[in-house]
Parts: structure tokens; C-alpha cells; sequence
């Protein structure tokens, strides 16, 4: 939930409110009508307007300023791996920060029961 005249970014218009999107805003008040589709009353200073808009349609600018960071920082690692030929960095960043298991691991996850009990006496007779 967004404070009160906390700085905002309207980045939708989901109401076809004709929004300014793009442009800041100030929460300036909540709408705590539970029959109102409309989370939060918005200042847009440079329309010199109050809109009622959904949670969805505006976001923090923080968060926007970090997701953009993290965009440009993905873009300039894929360069360097592009420019110095690390195909290993290129499909790591490209296959993003999940680690894949092996194929082993893969393999000990996946064992049914009578599988399991089977290589467990296997390495009781050795």
C-alpha cells in the first residue's frame, strides 16, 4: 500500500481515464469505498488535476528507478558477453538467476519408491 504524498508514476490507465501516463503523481488520499474499483485519489501537479485510479496503474518510483537499473545492468552484461565471446556468461544472464540441476540431481529427485528401494539394496550388496 502507497503512503500518503508518496511520489508516484502512472504507468497505466486501465479505466481509459485519459491518465497522463508517464507522468508523477502524489497519493493525497485513499478511497476506502469497498464498491469503488479505485484504490488511492492522485495529484498530477503538471495537469493541475485529481484522478482516482487503481493500484494497478500506478507504481513507486523507486521501483521503477531500480527495475530500469537492472534492465540497463542486464543489457550491458549481455554486451560484454557478446564482445569478449563468453558464450557461458551470454546463457547464464539470458537464462536469468535460476541455477538448472544437473542432470544427476535431476535424476535422484525424480525416483519413484520401488526405484528408490531397489538402489538402496544395489549398494547394500556392495
Amino acid at each position: 500500500m502507497l503512503k500518503l504524498g508518496e511520489k508516484i508514476v502512472i504507468v497505466g490507465d486501465r479505466f481509459e481515464q485519459n491518465l497522463p501516463v508517464g507522468e508523477y503523481a502524489y497519493v493525497i488520499a485513499y478511497d476506502r469505498n469497498n464498491d469503488s474499483a479505485f484504490e488511492y485519489i492522485v495529484r498530477v501537479p503538471k495537469a493541475n488535476r485529481q484522478f482516482y485510479v487503481p493500484s494497478s496503474d500506478v507504481e513507486r518510483e523507486e521501483t521503477l528507478l531500480e527495475q530500469e537499473a537492472e534492465r540497463i545492468e542486464r543489457e550491458a552484461l549481455i554486451d560484454f558477453a557478446l564482445a569478449t565471446r563468453n558464450e557461458e556468461l551470454f546463457k547464464r544472464i539470458l537464462r536469468g538467476t535460476e541455477e538448472e540441476p544437473s542432470e544427476e540431481e535431476a535424476d535422484k529427485e525424480v525416483l519413484s519408491r520401488d526405484e528408490f528401494i531397489r538402489q538402496v539394496n544395489l549398494k547394500a550388496w556392495i
